[in-house]
């Protein structure tokens, strides 16, 4: 039994070539940290770091490397910026399909919200962004795409929404950053937080968030201490990157990170979106007929198109033109709990997938599948169309009780 990993939005599995490499060889032959050593492996580690830099703000369109700024990952990010800009008695629009990294921070400051809402499948109700409004809305944080469906919102008409209002725009893109493009200003974002362990293909530990110039004077630092920069003051320094990164930086993260984004840029991003949706929508259809006879529940939106269409965009080397989703797929089995069926597809058949509610409570009340959960599968770029038939053959198995064990409670 071969393992299949399907769990590529709670982190990526294989990372990009090379990845383990480059954090292998900077925790053994880098060595040095950046800001303060005055000797060669500093300086080289502190270019390595700006060139991370630079490759990020081009990923994202952002306006200058020196925005960019690293945490250990986008909840931090989250924190960094809400915490950072908004106070008690502001208020902020948001979805009602957000992850915990957006609504735990507005519940820690106080701040009020409302959920801007989304339909059974996901898609933000965009009419409802001007009804939402308040006197005291200062931004919308949002993410842009749920990681419990896949379905993707819709940024541009958000960052439009925001312009004209003078809000600030903060976006969650755990679940896009390197597999679906982003632009921060042809999508008006103010605060681009991502991660560098999902799409991006890198290691646990490292991410960020770029912001657009002039933010940063409307943020208070998360965190204070050295930089190795002006080190006369006794305050945190007004510049950037620095007024965010006191301490030491997970360098060997970043080695790892630059490796990834190195690769993914000589792939593209639209080699692999290609690659992800034309496996979403094998599923997807491989799917339909479980739903059809009642075994199954898909959440998010179906538009897979014809298998025709989707037979020549295996043969053209683009994806689906309208998919409208990452390559997050999840389903709530109806013969079965979910958490026994993850069980079951883990055990028997070597297929790991991610169950439960994902962090993100809201999206499954919005999607009509809380609390039991469900399971989710999530395609990468290194999963085949045999890895995709096999999961489906698995599925159905268990859904028909054919695996199930004779003590397993059947609802």
């Amino acid at each position: 039994m071969n393992p299949i990993y399907l769990d590529n939005a709670g982190t990526s599995f294989p990372k990009a070539p090379g990845t383990a490499e480059a954090v292998f060889s900077f925790m053994t032959q880098g060595g040095g940290n950046i800001s303060r050593g005055a000797y060669r492996k500093a300086y080289a580690a502190a270019d390595m770091v700006y060139e991370t830099r630079c490759l990020i703000a081009e990923l994202f369109h952002g306006e200058d490397p020196r925005q960019v700024v690293f945490t250990k990952n986008v909840t931090e990010s989250l924190n960094l910026v809400l915490k950072g800009y908004l106070k008690p008695g502001d208020h902020v629009l948001t979805s009602s399909v957000e992850h915990n990294a957006v609504m735990r921070p507005l519940k820690q400051i106080g701040v009020a919200f409302t959920r801007v809402p989304c339909t059974e499948t996901g898609e933000l109700k965009t009419e409802e962004l001007e009804r939402s409004l308040r006197p005291e809305t200062k931004a919308v944080v949002m993410t842009h795409a749920s990681n419990v469906c896949g379905t993707i919102l819709p940024f541009e008409a958000v960052g439009r929404f925001c312009s004209t209002h003078g809000l600030k725009f903060f976006a969650d893109c755990a679940q896009t950053a390197g597999s679906v493009p982003v632009d921060m200003e042809a999508m008006n974002i103010d605060a681009l937080c991502f991660t560098g362990h999902k799409g991006l293909l890198g290691p646990q530990g490292i991410g960020g968030v770029v912001l657009r110039k002039g933010l940063e004077q409307e943020i208070a630092p998360l965190v204070s201490g050295g930089t190795g920069s002006i080190s006369h003051r006794e305050e945190m320094p007004e510049f950037l990157p620095d007024r965010f990164e006191a301490g030491t930086l997970n360098l060997p993260g970043i080695a790892g990170l630059r490796a990834a984004l190195l690769w993914l840029k000589e792939r593209g991003i639209s080699a692999n979106r290609a690659h992800e949706d034309r496996l979403t929508a094998q599923f997807l259809r491989g799917l339909l007929p479980m739903e059809e006879e009642g075994l199954i529940k898909i959440l998010g939106r179906k538009n897979i198109g014809t298998a025709e269409e989707a037979r020549t965009a295996a043969d053209e080397s683009s994806g689906l033109t309208d998919i409208g989703r990452t390559s997050v797929v999840s389903v709530q089995t109806q013969t079965l709990d979910p958490a026994a069926a993850a069980f079951l597809l883990d055990d028997r058949f070597g297929i790991m997938t991610r169950v439960g509610l994902h962090c993100a409570p809201a999206a499954h009340k919005t999607l009509g599948t809380f609390p039991a959960g469900a399971i989710r599968f999530s395609f990468g770029w290194s999963n085949t169309a045999e890895e995709v038939d096999a999961a489906l053959r698995a599925l159905e198995k268990i859904c028909r009780g054919a695996c199930i064990p004779e003590n397993s409670v059947i609802q």
